[in-house]
């Protein structure tokens, strides 16, 4: 199972200079509970973007995709040079894409399911979200708060 998870805004953006633009607590939380135990797949800018404290992400295997062969990565981290690579020897597990604009625009395609956070804002950003086709992705849950949503949708085609 494949699947992209992100939090972008009003116009598809989903950061500026290697960083989010906003700091939703519950946006984290929500985040944290659906890929726990799982696999997280990611680019290296994105890697570069969490913390160090916080890296890698705890209770789940870390992947990051870079084309640079001397890049290197803690010791339970695994490095790719492809994402074909990296869905192929996991193919039969739960794999969350989760950044950053290159590999969601390489992954969006072949994902099965999109956790979707929609910040009610626009913002101007330097990196954005593949648009979401309402014909090939079928909304089937949401939850509304003040300023964001929690979507997820399904392939529908």
């Amino acid at each position: 199972m494949l699947s992209l998870i992100a939090a972008i805004s009003e116009n598809n953006c989903i950061g500026k200079d290697n960083a989010l633009l906003w700091n939703i607590k519950e946006d984290m939380k929500h985040f944290k509970e659906i890929t726990s135990g799982s696999i997280v797949l990611m680019g290296r800018n994105t890697w570069e973007s969490i913390p160090e404290k916080f890296r890698p992400l705890p209770n789940r295997k870390n992947i990051v995709i870079t084309r640079d062969e001397n890049y290197s990565v803690p010791e339970n981290v695994e490095k790719y040079f492809s994402i074909e690579e990296a869905l192929e020897k996991y193919k039969n597990e739960n794999v969350f894409v989760i950044g950053g604009a290159s590999i969601y625009a390489q992954t969006i395609d072949i994902a099965d399911k999109l956790y979707i956070t929609e910040v009610h804002k626009t913002f101007d950003g330097d990196v954005f979200f593949p648009e979401i086709n309402k014909k090939v992705w079928e909304e089937v849950e949401r939850e509304d708060f003040e300023g964001f949503s929690f979507v997820r949708y399904i392939r529908s085609l």
